[in-house]
């Protein structure tokens, strides 16, 4: 079958691999039908999150179910229409043991540690598989990222009323504006790039260009009404971000951290005793935050599909890949299609 492989740092070609074979106990057979490419895509095939090559990415992935193994429980079909989560947890690990599986020690996520979703058919466990009414491939692929952006807004403890700054204005960040929008708070998105700002101010959130950090705290606490915003989000992973976060927050405020970088963010120290500040940090999301995030975008597909901007078939997943590395300020979200 068709599949496009990293081979090396910076090496992916398109390919004939081994059929996945028939799904074992517990486990289906799905046709990805779109997979999204996202940042953690980029650092993989950089050799940047301790890459282990060959390796088939793809984690953000919508199909089709081809095949249901024996002993699966979950009531899934063939042709039924589905969503993939990609985590999966150990269950031993202190996080495990404590429900919070998505921060297992000793996780896999496919498209990293396993195969993922740039092939023909993929063989996965049922318990990572959700169905969808979404009928658009793309936009239901879309409820990985969504699922973030989820977990973002629960553990901010985002309520009705509240003012949120949202730094950085790419995917996680468009998402979490979405939902916390809908969970009736205030959005002020704030990023370099004008376009993803018009993005965002089209799908309802308050806009504000990123000039420095010191005029871009000042606007927003203004904004907030001069006590600083009860909710910060950084989607950057930028150190002058994290710092704003930091600086605009309300005493009492939260500040979450969702984006990914390898940098060093030097901090006043001051600014977490004063305010008292809960800081947190979010990763992936568990099973029910998924569920949530597939229901979601089926009940909000035209605003999600505004986010897909460009789209590639199988044989050009290389090509897309580089060219949205390449193009950071026009890409939103590249998603690979597969005919059925």
């Amino acid at each position: 079958m068709r599949a496009v492989v990293t081979r090396a740092k910076g090496v992916m070609e398109f390919a004939e691999v081994p059929e996945p074979g028939e799904p074992g106990p517990g486990q289906v057979v799905v046709r990805p039908e779109a997979v999204g490419i996202c940042g953690s895509d980029f650092h993989f095939f950089l050799g940047e999150l301790g890459s282990q090559f060959p390796r088939i990415q793809g984690h953000e992935v919508a199909g089709t179910i081809e095949a249901v193994g024996p002993n699966c429980t979950k009531g899934l079909g063939v042709g039924d229409r589905v969503a993939l989560h990609p985590l999966s947890s150990c269950g031993g690990c202190y996080p495990c043991r404590v429900g919070r599986g998505n921060v297992c020690d000793n996780f896999s996520l496919v498209g990293i540690h396993e195969d993922g979703g740039l092939q023909e058919r993929l063989r996965i466990p049922e318990d990572q598989v959700f169905l969808t009414k979404e009928p658009k491939p793309a936009v239901a692929a879309f409820a990985e990222p969504l699922s973030i952006a989820v977990r973002t807004v629960r553990r901010a403890a985002i309520e009705t009323g509240e003012k949120v700054a949202v730094l950085g204005a790419g995917p996680i960040g468009q998402a979490v504006c979405l939902l916390a929008r809908d969970l009736g708070a205030s959005v002020l998105l704030i990023d370099p790039v004008s376009g993803r700002l018009e993005l965002g101010e089209g799908m309802g959130a308050e806009v504000l260009r990123w000039s420095d950090r010191e005029e871009v705290v000042d606007l927003t606490r203004e904004w907030s009404g001069g006590e600083g915003t009860e909710v910060t989000v950084d989607a950057t992973g930028a150190p002058d971000a994290i710092r704003a976060t930091v600086d605009m927050a309300a005493s009492a405020g939260r500040v979450v951290i969702v984006g990914m970088s390898h940098h060093e963010v030097p901090l006043r120290v001051f600014s977490f005793t004063e305010k008292e500040l809960d800081v947190l940090g979010v990763s992936c999301c568990q099973g029910d935050e998924f569920a949530e995030a597939v229901a979601f975008v089926e009940g909000h597909s035209a605003l999600v599909e505004r986010l897909i901007t460009h789209q590639f078939p199988l044989e050009r997943a290389p090509e897309a890949l580089e060219w949205a590395m390449e193009h950071p300020t026009e890409a939103m979200k590249v998603v690979i299609e597969q005919e059925v």
